[in-house]
């Protein structure tokens, strides 16, 4: 099947001075549970990335579809909400794999528009976050880095046993609220621990005086972990 016919539809945002040239890196940027592409638009510029940098933006939209804490209220989602309070157990099984099916679509047509998978960061915010994890640590090939914003890591007992191993030093952004009422910060909390203990060893992280939001202190922590990794040319 030809995976270019029923791409996710995507926001696309190149940054850089000399529009000329191909970009060297590629984030994928997905967006929390009833929010659009359009989401984390407006921090590209806060993120104040050097003008020699060619970085493109991809922001994908989730598909549309039912969330049961929402009393079954469609909206977008990369996999169905059973209950917040238990997030690792009751969890859409099928809905995390298809989306990381979708999310592995979009890495295949940056690799075909020039980025290899090793100039790629996966980025996610709440159930973005949990989608960067769900397939940036399952990738064939090593990823540019992560960056999870106010999320956690999804079936964290079938990730220990299906995770690259070979990618322990790929570089992993960690940023969440200390007062974040939708994913409590034990959640990320116990990401950071699961990560320590399967040997990761390029962990960051952050955390924030916030609620679930992003604040211009990530923002700038973000855009240092961007120019660390994009600036090794």
């Amino acid at each position: 099947m030809n995976h270019m016919e029923n791409l996710l539809d995507c926001v696309e945002i190149e940054h850089g001075s000399d529009k000329t040239a191909a970009p060297s890196y590629s984030v994928i940027w997905m967006h929390g549970l009833g929010a659009d592409a359009n989401d984390f638009v407006p921090v590209i510029p806060e993120l104040r990335l050097p003008e020699d940098r060619r970085i493109r933006f991809v922001f994908p939209n989730a598909p549309v579809r039912p969330v049961t804490i929402n009393n079954q209220m469609p909206m977008r989602a990369w996999y169905d909400i059973i209950a917040l309070s238990s997030v690792s157990r009751d969890v859409d099984e099928t809905g995390l794999r298809a989306s990381q099916t979708a999310i592995e679509a979009l890495i295949r047509r940056e690799n075909e528009r020039g980025v290899p998978t090793e100039r790629i960061i996966l980025a996610g915010f709440s159930q973005g976050c949990a989608m960067a994890y769900q397939t940036g640590l399952r990738s064939p090939a090593r990823l540019a880095g992560l960056i999870c914003l106010s999320g956690y890591l999804p079936m964290a007992d079938k990730t220990a046993n299906e995770h690259n191993k070979s990618h322990l030093d790929m570089p992993i952004f960690i940023g969440h609220g200390t007062y974040d009422p939708v994913v409590n910060i034990a959640f990320g909390e116990q990401t950071r621990d699961w990560l320590a203990a399967q040997g990761y060893t390029r962990t960051q992280w952050h955390t924030y005086p916030m609620a679930h939001s992003v604040n211009l202190d990530e923002i700038n922590d973000i855009s240092a972990f961007l120019q660390s990794i994009t600036g090794a040319a």
